[in-house]
């Protein structure tokens, strides 16, 4: 792990840190990332796409037969639901 020391800078209305170009390298961080905030700490890290491997998730749940309605306990509709409901 490097570690460099650097300065909090005025960047227009904000401010921010520089990255020196040899710890970008060393951690592959491109165009987009997250902020973690912590105390005492800020974490930057490759953004991360959380629906990315839904697709896949889903097709193998559906093999398993695992992809059910967790509320449908099979209670019939009542009058209600059949007559007032509008979709």
């Amino acid at each position: 792990m490097s570690v460099i020391k650097t300065r909090i800078v005025r960047i227009g209305n904000s401010q921010g840190v520089r990255i020196p170009k040899l710890i970008l390298e060393q951690t592959g961080l491109k165009d987009d990332v997250e902020l973690e905030v912590g105390e005492g700490e800020i974490v930057i890290r490759e953004l991360s796409h959380p629906r990315q491997d839904w697709e896949s998730a889903f097709e193998a749940m559906a093999k398993r037969g695992d992809d059910n309605l967790l509320d449908d306990d099979g209670t019939p509709l009542t009058v209600w639901d059949e007559e007032e409901w509008e979709w």
